[in-house]
């Protein structure tokens, strides 16, 4: 087990033990280990034996490689990145002492992080010199709802459950799903269903008091049939959203409102994508999106975040990341369970093919990328199209990635033909220019944060900040 490994499996252990609702006592009991111990492994404070580690994953029914979890890894990129703002040039901070930090200190980390979130906030809405370099405005409850599904792994067991008992009491009555739906949300909650002419940059509205649910005519067949589905999520699951909500460390304000309607699109993907069944065609199309999605009646968006909620212990998928973009680079979307490090606070490296996926409109983009510290991944990407069915509407243009670490390639069909052993189609990529040290790259637009450099008069690199 690697150095990664040590720092990175205490998180995952600890997130197994709390969704299965186990004491450290209990657990280590279990394990034949003290609590003592437990607690030091789950605070990565103690190595683990490849022995205990085939016992916890025997446990938790888990494959071994997946209790290397992401968390205190993404914890040291977020850090990196942070550190990496001019505001911190002077510090002398080196990558050394911040990785000691995200592994020894992880709370001391995050309390850091949140406050760098705060300093961007206020100095992004002061409009003070202090917020030049610091990107784009954000809001923190948006990054709070980021958090959250990755401290779950973007998987929720209660609504999991509760969707597969809907969706077995509308598979009861015979009728095609789409039917079914109106059927049951008529009978079970009295509300009317039906496709409507709605305002303007209104895909959906609910008339609690008339019980009458409009979905605009002039949306794609699923994105109308989701919003029903999530709809009915907001009044068949309310209960568990609210228990899952308050046993969270979401913050105060939007993040809970946020987290409601995000919960309630997790259950209608699970839904319209039961788990089983879908996790089974993944795995018989070999991952093969447009194939999944024809089966399920979903979009190529629906089917990819569906795809990142497949952590059943005992039945999970592959490990995914997942990132979308807009053309101007702004990440509107990020959730890794592969490794890779997304950015928080910047856009993403522009050799990520998430990028070039805007040159080739609507077809599959396929890299094999190698990040600065050697890890390499299997990443695919592909942009959408978002708009109203109607003559001379706009359109927003948008690019979804989703990757897995190079050991899973092969489980997905669009490997097919690639060599994914060598070097020859290896791109190296890395998360942003500010941390990252690839100083022969001709596509920087900052140099690292810590580097001084001075100007060849003779020579003149591909980019300013770049070193021949």
């Amino acid at each position: 087990m690697n150095e990664h490994a040590d720092m990175q499996i205490g998180g995952r252990i600890k997130r197994l033990r709390r969704t299965r609702k186990l004491a450290q006592a209990d657990l280590a009991a279990a394990l034949g280990i003290s609590a003592s111990y437990l607690n030091l492994i789950e605070h990565n404070r103690r190595k683990v034996t490849v022995p205990l580690l085939f016992a916890i994953a025997g446990h938790f029914g888990v494959e071994p490689g997946e209790l290397v979890d992401s968390d205190e890894g993404r914890l040291l990129g977020d850090l990196m990145e942070a550190f990496g703002d001019d505001i911190f040039a002077d510090s002398d901070v080196t990558n050394l002492e911040i990785r000691d930090l995200a592994q020894a200190n992880p709370a001391a980390a995050r309390a850091i992080l949140k406050l760098y979130d705060r300093y961007r906030l206020v100095a992004k809405s002061s409009g003070t010199p202090a917020a030049e370099g610091v990107g784009e405005p954000f809001h923190l409850a948006t990054d709070a709802i980021s958090d959250f599904l990755q401290e779950n792994a973007n998987h929720f067991p209660a609504l999991e459950a509760a969707a597969e008992r809907v969706r077995a009491d509308i598979d009861r009555s015979g009728d095609s799903f789409e039917f079914g739906l109106r059927i049951y949300l008529l009978n079970v909650f009295g509300v009317e269903t039906r496709l409507a002419s709605l305002p303007h940059g209104i895909a959906r509205q609910f008339d609690e008091r008339r019980s009458h649910l409009l979905v605009s005519d002039i949306l794609p067949t699923e994105s109308a049939l989701f919003l029903v589905a999530h709809q009915l999520g907001q009044l068949a699951v309310a209960g568990e959203i609210e228990a899952i909500i308050a046993a969270s460390s979401l913050p105060e304000g939007d993040a809970p409102i946020l987290a409601r309607n995000v919960l309630s699109a997790y259950f209608a993907a699970a839904l319209i994508m039961p788990y089983e069944p879908f996790l089974r065609a993944c795995r018989d199309y070999r991952y093969d999106i447009e194939r999944v999605g024809r089966r399920f009646g979903a979009s190529f968006e629906q089917v990819c975040h569906r795809m990142t909620t497949l952590q059943r212990p005992g039945a999970s998928g592959i490990p995914l990341h997942l990132v979308r973009t807009d053309i101007a680079g702004n990440i509107s979307k990020r959730f890794s369970l592969s490794g890779i490090h997304i950015p928080r606070h910047s856009g993403a490296c522009p050799r990520w093919n998430i990028y070039s996926a805007f040159l080739a409109p609507e077809r599959i983009n396929i890299q094999l990328s190698q990040m600065p510290d050697g890890q390499r991944y299997f990443c695919i990407a592909r942009t959408i199209v978002k708009g109203d069915h109607r003559y001379n509407a706009p359109r927003r243009y948008m690019s979804i990635g989703l990757g897995c670490s190079i050991h899973h390639a092969k489980e997905l069909i669009y490997s097919d033909g690639m060599d994914l052993t060598g070097d020859s189609q290896m791109v190296p990529i890395g998360v942003g220019c500010r941390i990252c040290p690839r100083m022969e790259c001709g596509q920087r637009a900052h140099p690292p944060a810590d580097h001084r450099f001075e100007l060849d008069q003779a020579n003149r690199p591909e980019s300013l900040y770049a070193r021949m």
